[in-house]
């Protein structure tokens, strides 16, 4: 059906899926994990099954699709389809024909977005950035990702722009995945965190986080985990959030000094989770470091939801 595209969000721990019609309308969605082995084949074989499981509650066939639009971290070139370096995927230290090769397997035309900036720009189209002709996205999960929209429109830089994660806020600080220190994301990242969390507790720092995880069937420390453990007071895990938070706030000020945006949206996996909670603690430390402290931007919670990565990159394709 013409009318119909699909939209995938590959995250680093999961891969979200949905059909939606010409109104960004949900037809039809499914979730599956994100494969934590192999390389960018595996993690695409995993994609095109969880887009057919969603066009299936849709009532459609892939090669029926006006189209898919695909969120993928890491260097996500749009003209070509190719991703590069998406460090929180299993083995994608190099390229991958990702576009090329879901159109092949799913029969119908493939677009590739950066997975945070098609978020963002979701949200501006479609939830919290309505009202708004400029705003920076942040998008707290496995990683810190962000997403720019100036003056009505994405501004993409060179292809990378957006990168808050990879902000230094403190000089020659804690390791990020990156490889670099004192990066944002090597604080506030759920990768990152569990990192730290795993290094504390074999320092002898006591933390249900790991039983929790075990009881839960899952084999790293998802959003759900972390939530569970802060609902036990977990001293480590509340540390460790509170730590986060802190840094997301000095990195959200910073961007904002350079910027001067309206609004900012706080999106991700931890975000959507833990933003209602921390959000005025957010804004405080943010407080702290913005310039233009009398008239701050604007600071809100992705609207679409769970759901908003794939939504937004449903709109990478133009409906027929």
């Amino acid at each position: 059906m013409a009318d119909l595209r699909g939209g995938i969000d590959l995250g680093g721990t999961k891969i979200q899926t949905v059909v939606v019609d010409s109104t960004s309308a949900v037809q039809g969605e499914a979730r599956h994990p994100t494969p934590t082995e192999g390389g960018p084949g595996d993690v695409a074989r995993a994609m095109e099954d969880a887009l057919r499981e969603a066009a299936s509650a849709a009532g459609v066939d892939p090669a029926g699709l006006a189209g898919v639009g695909v969120g993928s971290p890491g260097d996500a070139d749009g003209k070509t389809g190719v991703v590069s370096g998406a460090r929180n995927l299993p083995g994608w230290e190099g390229s991958f024909p990702l576009g090329e090769t879901l159109a092949r397997t799913l029969g119908c035309e493939v677009r590739i977005g950066n997975d945070v900036q098609v978020a963002v720009e979701g949200e501006y189209r479609l939830g919290a950035g309505r009202p708004y002709d400029s705003l920076l996205g942040v998008w707290w999960g496995t990683g810190v990702g962000g997403g720019i929209v100036l003056d009505g429109k994405p501004w993409l830089g060179r292809g990378a722009a957006g990168e808050i994660g990879h902000t230094v806020v403190k000089r020659n600080g804690a390791r990020c995945p990156c490889g670099r220190r004192g990066c944002l994301e090597a604080y506030a990242g759920r990768a990152a965190m569990e990192a730290k969390a795993r290094r504390e507790q074999a320092a002898g720092v006591e933390t249900d986080l790991f039983e929790i995880m075990r009881k839960r069937g899952k084999d790293r420390l998802t959003s759900s985990v972390w939530e569970h453990a802060l609902r036990e007071k977990d001293p480590l895990t509340e540390s460790l959030i509170r730590r986060a938070v802190r840094y997301l706030g000095t990195g959200i000020a910073s961007a904002c000094n350079l910027l001067d945006v309206e609004a900012v949206v706080i999106g991700g996996g931890l975000g959507v989770r833990f933003g209602e909670r921390y959000s005025a603690e957010i804004e405080r430390e943010m407080g702290k470091h913005i310039f233009v402290a009398d008239d701050p931007p604007k600071t809100h919670l992705a609207e679409l939801g769970d759901l908003g990565g794939a939504i937004g990159a449903a709109l990478l394709v133009s409906p027929v």
